[in-house]
């Protein structure tokens, strides 16, 4: 199999098959999650000022007090990081392309230079947060082998794309194939790993929020 025979089935059976992994491991996650029941709540009910789902959802999205000045990188890396990867998936020309090639939903998106800036932001956020995990002790101890990965794993396809894009290092074709590769081993691991917050991070803190609501305490 030659480069181009690879990459004609990186994007056609292997993307299939990566899609196919991706939206049955988050159906099954989900399903998990939804089926672990709860028992009912019998004690009155109770509200706090400022309690409730919505709030926590958007308390929780802001740094604690005290925390931006103490652990600035996590947080405005963090924000840097997952806003720039939001705009290189949704606003990239390429990608909405393959979206309405898979979903025939389509929109119009960024400039290319624009993209690739967001892109080259979001890298350096990526960079420097795992910089800042290295150099802190508590934050090194922490972290766990899959904390490792699923850094690695996010940061290919935002790698590879880009020098895809600008031609750099490898063949125009070699590139290409990596950063799809790349992409699909992100689809594959995303519902079976701590990525998986992409689907739960809103749902919970609104389940925490409304539960301490009814319980007269606002978190």
């Amino acid at each position: 199999m030659n480069e181009l025979q690879f990459l004609t089935w990186v994007r056609g059976p292997g993307l299939d098959i990566a899609i196919g992994i991706f939206l049955l491991g988050v159906i099954w996650r989900l399903f998990e999650i939804y089926t672990l029941g709860r028992r009912k709540d019998l004690a009155a009910p109770r509200r706090a000022a400022g309690a409730s789902g919505l709030h926590t959802v958007f308390r929780r999205s802001l740094p604690p007090p005290g925390m931006m000045k103490r652990s600035p990188v996590s947080y405005i890396g963090g924000y840097i990081f997952h806003i720039g990867l939001a705009v290189i998936v949704f606003l990239g020309a390429p990608h909405i392309m393959l979206i309405a090639n898979l979903t025939g939903l389509s929109w119009p998106g960024l400039p290319a230079q624009i993209i690739g800036l967001v892109t080259v932001v979001t890298m350096a956020a990526m960079l420097a947060m795992l910089v800042d995990r290295i150099n802190k002790p508590a934050k090194r101890f922490l972290s766990t082998f899959e904390d490792w990965f699923t850094w690695a794993v996010t940061f290919l396809p935002v790698l590879t794309g880009w020098l895809t894009v600008q031609h750099l290092l490898l063949p125009y074709t070699t590139m290409l194939t990596l950063h799809i590769l790349s992409a699909e081993i992100l689809l594959i691991v995303l519902p079976f790993t701590r990525l998986f917050h992409t689907f739960t991070l809103f749902g919970s803190r609104w389940y925490n929020g409304s539960a301490n609501a009814r319980k007269g305490v606002p978190v």
